[in-house]
């Protein structure tokens, strides 16, 4: 499987069938999986951590590492769907939603080639 024959609802669903496998949704509050995905988010930052921009964007160029961060994106991916599950979150709708509003908020035409504005 990949991403160009994946949805998103065949992961939610892949991650809800995994959650009531083992009976973990009563574990599985809005809290702790927010916290969760935060702590999953930082075990992924610690792989760039102290790197050049070159250093960083070489990561991929090592298949060890670049498994080891596949990992933790998955970590941070299952516990954000996972969340979007207990909150019945629309994820596509909620991406679509919030790239619309920070195009309003970033028009190209003023931060293209830059992350603020002049």
């Amino acid at each position: 499987m990949s991403d160009a024959d994946t949805t998103i609802e065949t992961l939610r669903q892949a991650m809800r069938q995994f959650v009531a496998e083992r009976e973990w949704e009563k574990y599985h509050t809005p809290k702790n999986l927010a916290m969760s995905l935060a702590i999953e988010a930082g075990e992924l930052m610690e792989h760039f951590q102290w790197l050049e921009q070159a250093e960083s964007q070489a990561t991929a160029d090592s298949p060890e590492t670049k498994a080891a961060i596949a990992d933790e994106l998955a970590d941070v991916l299952c516990y954000a769907l996972s969340l979007a599950n207990v909150l019945q979150i629309d994820v596509s709708g909620a991406v679509l939603g919030k790239l619309k509003k920070n195009a309003i908020k970033y028009p190209a035409e003023r931060f293209r080639g830059r992350f603020r504005a002049d």
